[in-house]
């Protein structure tokens, strides 16, 4: 697609595109994404610090990651009224006026990752420091390696490289191949420039 018309590229590589799903436990071929599986962008992680910021529209984002989650509307009625909803939404609003939004977008990993499901996640170090960024990834990695999840990330940051247990594919190479995290050419820019300045931080 184009900003002025239909373009037959993307079909084209569609056509010649394939993928699979690999097996579950019992070796059967999975056929359908796990329920729950996501793509998240770096702006939906913003997005999701503003909806704290405004009461009415963390009401109904609670609202409605319960109902996702399998409950009906009368019973997530219920829960609105409930003692524990409104201690929910206290929580979330005091954590938004206690950390930075930084903190925040890592609490929000922690509570929307859950086992058992795909999600695609576009340079999800966004508003994170580098901490943070190892911290997530290291999550990630827990939930890979321990719970059945599986992730297809993004990013340029050689703090989620370094500290991921994955597979990396170099996107500016001009075939499709993998690399090793400490040769991809961002990442050696870094090394470039701390080696240039390593004199400042080797005074005693």
């Amino acid at each position: 697609m184009t900003s002025y018309g239909h373009s037959i590229y993307a079909q084209r590589f569609l056509d010649c595109s394939s993928y699979q799903l690999g097996d579950d436990k019992q070796e059967r071929e999975l056929r359908q994404l796990p329920e729950g599986s996501r793509y998240m962008k770096s702006e939906d992680i913003l997005y999701e610090i503003k909806k704290i910021q405004q009461s009415s529209v963390l009401r109904e984002s609670i609202m409605h990651d319960q109902i996702s989650k399998g409950l009906s509307k009368e019973q997530a009625a219920q829960y609105e009224a409930a003692f524990a909803f409104k201690k929910k939404l206290e929580n979330i609003q005091f954590s938004q006026e206690k950390y930075s939004n930084g903190e925040t977008s890592l609490q929000f990993f922690e509570e929307y990752l859950i086992p058992g499901q795909l999600y695609l996640l576009d340079e999800p170090e966004t508003s994170l420091s580098p901490a943070n960024q190892i911290k997530m990834a290291e999550q990630i990695n827990e939930l890979s390696r321990y719970f059945d999840s599986q992730f297809i990330i993004a990013t340029h940051s050689p703090f989620v490289l370094g500290t991921l247990h994955a597979k990396i594919y170099n996107l500016d190479a001009e075939s499709l191949q993998t690399a090793e995290w400490h040769d991809l050419e961002n990442v050696r820019f870094f090394h470039q420039f701390f080696d240039k300045h390593k004199q400042l931080f080797t005074r005693g």
